[in-house]
């Protein structure tokens, strides 16, 4: 986090987080879009069904460490950055579950009462 005294650190821009958070299938969608690549051919090239590509552009299916490599290889988008975007995302995403919340917050008041 970067800190500039006098300053709130949630109002410098490096410290923002995204009101949504950004699957990386949405941006090797554009990617693909951006390139005139037809999902089908895609698909077909890296060797996983059209379905599994589509529910990954859309953001309704993970992107794993395979899939990244293949993609990788099919369009020369660097594996790890998708990969770390899935994390951020997946991360983000358990932030915002209300009942995964509750779960953590009761570990954490079992841990601190303990301590």
């Amino acid at each position: 986090m970067t800190t500039i005294q006098g300053v709130d650190p949630k109002m410098i821009a490096n410290n923002l987080e995204p009101a949504f958070p950004t699957h990386p299938g949405v941006i090797l969608k554009e990617e693909i879009e951006y390139r005139g690549i037809s999902q089908c051919k895609l698909a077909e090239q890296m060797g996983i069904a059209y379905s599994a590509l589509n529910e990954i552009l859309n953001g309704r299916r993970p992107l794993t460490e395979k899939t990244a490599l293949l993609f990788e290889a099919a369009l020369g988008v660097d594996a790890e950055p998708l990969l770390s975007l899935q994390t951020r995302f997946n991360i983000r995403k358990m932030r915002e579950d209300v009942l995964f919340q509750e779960r953590l917050n009761s570990i954490r008041v079992v841990y601190h009462v303990n301590k």
